[in-house]
């Protein structure tokens, strides 16, 4: 069984106090959601973003970090888009330059990781979208994929 997490409250709590996310994972290529993600982040938030792959100069023309110890920084939130099997490396990476937060895309879920990364005192998040995150707290979620600028469970009447 996976573990709850974090409550929406407490996700809304550690995306208002982040002002640095690296994006562990991050590709140029547009049809992959790392890309995305970026993008949206890039465009629809105030967050500093560093992009951390091995494999890639640069991406949306910013530089591209080989690791999480060689970005301009320390992240407040690591947000990580590999293979399961390279998460405990990704994790090991995370405590080690001392961000506070672990977080997973969708797919990606490990009780054994959380444990361990909340051992070492980080917010773990997982399987769960940072971008869709960011949008359903922040008024641009939406059926049609845009920013309505309204937050709201009420349905509009149909026409």
């Amino acid at each position: 069984m996976t573990r709850p997490g974090p409550t929406a409250g407490q996700r809304q709590e550690i995306l208002d106090r982040t002002r640095t996310v690296a994006v562990v994972g991050a590709s140029d290529n547009p049809s992959r959601a790392s890309y995305f993600v970026a993008t949206y982040l890039l465009a629809s938030t105030d967050y500093e973003v560093w992009f951390v792959n091995p494999r890639v100069e640069e991406i949306l023309g910013r530089p591209v970090y080989p690791s999480l110890a060689d970005c301009p920084g320390v992240p407040d939130l690591v947000d990580v888009f590999r293979r399961p099997a390279d998460l405990p490396g990704v994790l090991d990476e995370t405590i080690a330059v001392g961000a506070r937060t672990f977080w997973l895309q969708l797919g990606l879920s490990d009780d054994a990781l959380a444990e361990r990364g909340e051992a070492a005192g980080l917010d773990v998040v997982m399987d769960r979208c940072l971008k869709i995150e960011h949008a359903r707290f922040h008024g641009g979620l939406h059926l049609a994929g845009f920013d309505t600028g309204v937050i709201t469970s009420r349905r509009r009447p149909r026409r």
